[in-house]
């Protein structure tokens, strides 16, 4: 939203307008912006509106009902954090005993929305100015927290006893940013600051390679539902059981921490025969370098030495890995593959695959699936070999 548009959401008109909007449907957005400026509204008061009612909806899936209430830019949005993991991070500071904590890129205020929900007193900062005002305003209901516009850098951190912040990674086009020195700000001016404020947080893309990892601090990895969104970097106070990588596996709400259950679980996990039972780690795991770790968990073994399955003689259920039976195993073959799914009906199927370069959407119109039964196949690697595991969740 530029700045024109932000003005005209914020007069009183705007505000009533957007307020009084029905959910947004995009079928009926454009039925809706004709019957607005028919009624007298001004065109680029009823986009701007729509606009904003579009990535209220939108923002329901990371803020929750606090959407609601808060203006948005798709930039902006795209990198808020979600509330239940804003909220993780805030919980941070709490136990770390911060009071008062600097957010130096605030963006339009989800972690500070949090920061300051468990009553911490909170500046944010950001360097654009009309993201600081969105910022604002979606931080209105908080005393505790101060918005200012400017370089978060340059903030002066005096009494503040902790720092956090979430740098763009993103170009203005749009492109991502891999090299951590081409952040805004860069990774290695926010890791300066903690030899001023040791309790120094930041969320970073979960692509950040483990070479690019601070020895000193805690990598932590997390994953909503399967969705893996940051990896955040904890020091000091903040990192209470000390440096390593870790991760956090949240599944319908409900955390699951894992770490590296001892040194060995670092070395390369043992390779073995297919078992009853394949486990699928989660992404976090698997970015975090733990999948040995949920080997030991289960008591298994990989089914290659380059591929993130664990397999397993008898049922182990572990929060942080998905588990499947294994019905029956093949080499891979389109042939082989249709004739056995016919025989079985299968008629919908879930194709899941690691270490091949079949696309599944291609796979299935290949197979010319038919029936009423629904089935699952793992495409990937066993012992070196291309194989195709038909499997069943547990």
């Amino acid at each position: 939203m530029d700045d024109a548009g932000l003005a005209q959401v914020l007069s009183p008109q705007g505000w009533a307008l957007l307020g009084a909007l029905p959910p947004y449907d995009e079928k009926h957005a454009l039925v809706l912006a004709e019957r607005l400026q028919r009624d007298g509204f001004d065109r680029s008061l009823v986009a701007a509106a729509l606009t904003q009612s579009r990535l209220r909806a939108k923002a329901r899936g990371k803020l929750g009902d606090f959407a609601d209430g808060m203006l948005f830019t798709p930039a902006g949005l795209e990198q808020a954090s979600r509330l239940e993991v804003a909220a993780h991070h805030a919980r941070r500071y709490l136990d770390a005993g911060c009071t008062y904590v600097a957010d130096l890129t605030c963006g339009l205020g989800a972690d500070a929305l949090a920061l300051g929900g468990v009553g911490l007193r909170v500046v944010a900062t950001d360097v654009d100015e009309t993201t600081a005002a969105l910022a604002t305003v979606n931080l209105r209901a908080l005393p505790e927290v101060e918005v200012r516009h400017g370089d978060g850098l340059a903030l002066d951190l005096a009494g503040v006893d902790g720092v956090f912040a979430d740098p763009a990674r993103r170009t203005g086009t749009g492109r991502r940013v891999f090299d951590p020195s081409a952040y805004a700000p860069p990774l290695d001016a926010l890791l300066a600051l903690r030899s001023t404020v040791p309790a120094l947080g930041l969320k970073l893309g979960p692509g950040l390679a483990h070479r690019d990892l601070p020895p000193d601090g805690e990598a932590q990895w997390v994953s909503v539902d399967g969705d893996v969104v940051e990896v955040g970097l904890w020091f000091g106070p903040l990192a209470p059981q000390g440096p390593g990588r870790t991760a956090l596996v949240l599944r319908g709400g409900t955390p699951h921490t894992l770490r590296a259950a001892d040194a060995a679980a670092n070395d390369a996990p043992p390779v073995g025969p297919l078992g009853a039972y394949l486990y699928e780690p989660d992404g976090a795991v698997i970015r975090a370098g733990l999948v040995g770790t949920v080997a030991q968990r289960v008591r298994g073994r990989l089914v290659d030495s380059t591929i993130a399955y664990v397999t397993a003689d008898d049922l182990t259920p572990d929060p942080t890995a998905t588990a499947y039976r294994v019905l029956d195993d093949m080499p891979f073959g389109l042939k082989r593959l249709r004739a056995y799914l016919r025989e079985r009906g299968v008629g919908r199927l879930t194709v899941k695959k690691r270490g091949t370069a079949v696309v599944p959407e291609q796979l299935r119109k290949q197979l010319d699936l038919r029936g009423p039964a629904e089935g699952t196949v793992v495409l990937t690697r066993v012992a070196g070999q291309q194989r195709v595991l038909v499997v069943e969740p547990v």
